[in-house]
């Protein structure tokens, strides 16, 4: 079971101040649903850094969603405003920067914030049907 921010706080405490093992843990809350395994995980954690929280820029680095490949993909899909009729798709836009097309969809949504929509053909209306 994951441990509340409540219980973090609680383990911490009592590790720091009374030197708790992972057995006196589950011996002195009975009441708690504690794994063994993840209470020994969270001591070392805590031993190690000196808190449960996760630190920044402890996790895997970005290599594609990077700020300067934000910004090339923004000025692309901005280059097109002045021009009617010419459009970049996704898949244009992530073979010009070298990226997946799938980092550009990521980067359009999620950073730029933009709303997307698919480039589709249609017939052309003559001066009759218009």
């Amino acid at each position: 079971m994951a441990f509340s921010e409540e219980d973090k706080h609680v383990i911490k405490f009592v590790r720091q101040n009374k030197h708790y093992a992972g057995k006196l843990f589950l011996k002195e809350f009975p009441h708690k649903s504690w794994s063994r395994g993840r209470l020994d995980k969270i001591i070392r954690k805590i031993d190690r850094t000196g808190t449960s929280k996760r630190l920044p820029g402890s996790g895997r680095p970005r290599t594609s969603r990077t700020a300067d490949k934000i910004e090339e993909v923004e000025t692309i899909a901005l280059s097109q405003e002045d021009l009617p009729q010419i459009h970049c798709t996704q898949r244009q836009i992530a073979r010009e920067v070298g990226i997946s097309q799938r980092a550009v969809n990521r980067i359009v949504k999620k950073d730029l914030r933009f709303i997307c929509m698919k480039k589709r053909r249609a017939h052309e209306l003559t001066v009759a049907n218009k």
